[in-house]
């Protein structure tokens, strides 16, 4: 994503005026222009506003995010929000692109000396073109940015509507299982009018290995009493972000203000992370066309009801649809049908799946006296798994049979079994190492040998006592590691097998862990050590998956 547009590189885009370039899409009758609007401490953030055709009053609705603003199809969308009766502003987070201050990820947006959404809500209000009535959208760090100004209460912020969402970036953002990915935010500095600003950041994240007060600071879960608004939250079950839709939506609507519990709608569908890409081609799998959800008709009439009085058909709409994955390309699979609930999740009846030695998965406790599996974990020559982004819905074979991967199948199934619910892994495990990482991984096996993702966790074994500290191993000790995998909601079809797989690396999407106990730094360290990680699963060490099984 680079730092400068290509109209501002030729100088087409004037503060508050209408910004046209040879290249720009047709807007028809929509205005873009584009302005700075002021924060509370003098710095201005860039901001692109479309207007509709006519003198208004309209509603406003914005959209916060750090990557550009620039491209066709945010732009296009915008635009048709617009038209229907709505001046739609996008916004720069503080720093990037052509916003002023200082990059401080979202540090910015939250409750302390700066609120930059609280301040952008109320300046869009106070404009004489605006009926006084806000609404906020987006996905991923755009519904960061919603839960952040949600706990600030601006006076004029009516509703939201959020798309694979999230809380606390310790937890689900900058250090997923307690993870780092150094290398994943280096690349932050592109979108930084002053790359020194992301390595200043990023120091600051190494500097606090644990979460502590500098990470509550920017943890929402401790302030849903604060959220008072109405939201439409959407999860994607591939997507490790789903927790916090699945979080947020749970916060705000047992533990919200007045106006927000009880408020809240929640949708999951069988989709990967994004916003634009809620269809029924997911991955490697195609789903029945039930599976398509229209984010951008189904947002105008949310903010029609909340922001312009309408009553349509959003105050009848269930409180919770969620969709149950089956078999895809099966005739006659179970699954792949909506339900419609009161709250989420269902009522299941946790199962332990217990691995077992020649790679078994069974329901039936280990009965050996000792039994393991062990592989190498080698941080300089790392598995891999490639990409950013969580492959779910596609075929994983080609992780599962590398050297230092290990996989463990149930026999086929005899019956389909539906698990709806939070898959949780409890492993017994020892390394030669003081420190390692566990990923765990849930794939669907079909008759033809595919080997479908769809979740994974991992866990840095130096926070299996908690986050708020590190603890860290001792060669020869067996240790109990319990971590959530995520969430799910699939019926496994008869003949189909499922499949835990365990390793220890999978780079670029999960960064290795050096492996020393040491303190871990923004630079990949020249002492990174390999060890050998052993999973026990003996009758007094057994290592198990427990499954939300729903009958």
């Amino acid at each position: 994503m680079p730092c400068l547009y290509p109209a501002l590189a030729i100088g087409l885009l004037i503060c508050g005026q209408a910004a046209v370039a040879e290249d720009d899409p047709d807007f028809g009758n929509v205005t873009e222009r584009h302005t700075m609007i002021p924060m509370r401490d003098g710095r201005r953030l860039s901001a692109y506003l479309y207007y509709p055709q006519g003198d208004g009053a309209w509603p406003a609705i914005f959209e916060q995010r750090y990557a550009s603003l620039r491209g066709r199809t945010t732009r296009l969308g915008a635009a048709e929000m617009a038209r229907q009766g709505y001046v739609v502003a996008l916004v720069n987070f503080r720093g990037t692109h052509q916003s002023e201050g200082t990059w401080v990820g979202y540090r910015a947006l939250q409750w302390g000396d700066l609120s930059d959404g609280y301040d952008t809500c109320e300046w869009l209000a106070r404009q004489k073109w605006c009926t006084g009535k806000i609404g906020t959208f987006g996905s991923s760090q755009g519904g960061y940015a919603q839960n952040y100004l949600a706990v600030t209460q601006p006076p004029h912020l009516t509703c939201q509507y959020m798309v694979d969402t999230g809380l606390s970036l310790f937890h689900e953002g900058y250090r997923i299982g307690g993870t780092t990915r150094p290398e994943r935010f280096l690349g932050m500095e592109k979108i930084c009018r002053n790359p020194q600003d992301n390595h200043d950041l990023m120091a600051a994240w190494f500097a606090h290995p644990t979460y502590d007060d500098y990470w509550r600071a920017e943890d929402c879960t401790l302030h849903f009493e604060k959220m008072n608004v109405p939201c439409f939250t959407i999860g994607s079950w591939y997507d490790f972000m789903n927790q916090g839709s699945i979080a947020s939506f749970s916060g705000r609507q047992h533990h919200g203000g007045r106006q927000s519990r009880g408020q809240q709608k929640l949708l999951i569908g069988p989709w990967l992370h994004g916003r634009t890409n809620k269809g029924n081609r997911v991955g490697e799998l195609t789903y029945p066309e039930n599976a398509n959800w229209q984010v951008h008709a189904h947002m105008i009439d949310w903010f029609d009801h909340y922001l312009k009085g309408r009553s349509g058909g959003v105050s009848r709409e269930p409180t919770v649809r969620y969709y149950v994955m089956g078999a895809a390309g099966e005739d006659g699979a179970p699954g792949n049908v909506w339900r419609e609930a009161d709250d989420f999740p269902p009522v299941s009846r946790p199962t332990e799946l217990f691995l077992q030695s020649g790679g078994g998965l069974s329901e039936r406790r280990p009965r050996e006296q000792s039994s393991s599996t062990n592989y190498a974990s080698d941080p300089r020559s790392p598995m891999s798994i490639p990409g950013r982004s969580f492959p779910g819905a596609r075929d994983a074979r080609a992780f599962e049979q590398q050297s230092q991967v290990r996989t463990f199948t149930t026999l086929p199934l005899t019956d389909p079994v539906e698990w709806t619910g939070r898959v949780k892994v409890q492993l017994k495990v020892s390394s030669t190492a003081p420190d390692t990482d566990f990923l765990v991984r849930i794939s669907d096996v079909y008759p033809d040998g595919r080997s479908i993702l769809m979740v994974d966790y991992p866990l840095r074994a130096r926070y299996r006592a908690g986050f708020e500290k590190e603890v860290f191993m001792q060669r020869g000790e067996v240790y109990d590691l319990q971590w959530d995998v995520g969430w799910i909601s699939q019926i496994f079809n008869t003949g189909h097998s499922i499949r835990v797989t365990v390793a220890s690396t999978g780079a670029p999407l999960y960064e290795p862990n050096p492996q020393t106990g040491e303190m871990l730094t923004i630079e990949f360290p020249k002492n990174a050590r390999k060890a050998v990680n052993t999973i026990h699963h003996s009758s007094l060490q057994a290592s198990r998956i427990i499954a939300p099984v729903v009958k």
